[in-house]
């Protein structure tokens, strides 16, 4: 099992900054650590005229491809489970994620953005982070609040796992975590 604090989880409320984040910390370790060996997704909004029409995974090297859209209109695309007025676009997500999630030996850092309802639709996926996790490599992820009070199992899973540190973003403390999980994963990568 990943040893404490090897898994920093960042959750909070849409829109609160959480990619944000998670890109800036990322940006900050490559700087100090050129040879900074990561691998991963973030996920990114898709906005047409300033609404939000869909979302698209993009990986740590800069690919891209279709995670969700409102917009997407095809006989396949009406088979893709939906959240909320999105369309889950499986076939798109697994085809870059779940290479992404394989462990190489020269992995210094996963990056998992996000753990949420929409990733969770891939069956591949949950089990490859779980995969990551125990491969006692750091993660930094994000994954979503508590919907009704409840978490999502998967989500709920990961926040309970031995090694999982959690840090809730709001508005107001952005800064302070954003250099409390750098300063954290700066000490994991030098004791690797």
């Amino acid at each position: 099992m990943a040893g404490s604090g090897k898994c920093l989880l960042v959750t909070g409320s849409p829109g609160v900054g959480k990619t944000t984040l998670i890109m800036r910390v990322f940006e900050s370790l490559k700087l100090s650590n050129p040879n900074l060996k990561a691998q991963g997704f973030y996920t990114r909004e898709i906005r047409e005229g300033g609404e939000r029409v869909g979302f698209e995974v993009v990986t740590v090297d800069g690919r891209r491809g279709q995670l969700a859209s409102s917009t997407v209109s095809s006989a396949e695309s009406h088979r893709w489970p939906n959240v909320g007025k999105y369309r889950v676009n499986i076939a798109s997500f697994e085809s870059l994620a779940l290479p992404e999630l394989q462990i190489k030996e020269d992995t210094n850092l996963f990056i998992i953005d996000e753990v949420g309802k929409m990733e969770l639709y891939s069956s591949s996926f949950f089990p490859a982070v779980l995969r990551v996790l125990e491969s006692n490599i750091p993660v930094l992820a994000s994954v979503p609040v508590p919907r009704f009070g409840r978490d999502i199992p998967g989500v709920a899973r990961l926040k309970n796992h031995p090694g999982a540190t959690i840090f809730a973003l709001n508005p107001s403390n952005g800064d302070a975590i954003r250099e409390e999980i750098y300063l954290q994963l700066v000490e994991l990568l030098q004791n690797r």
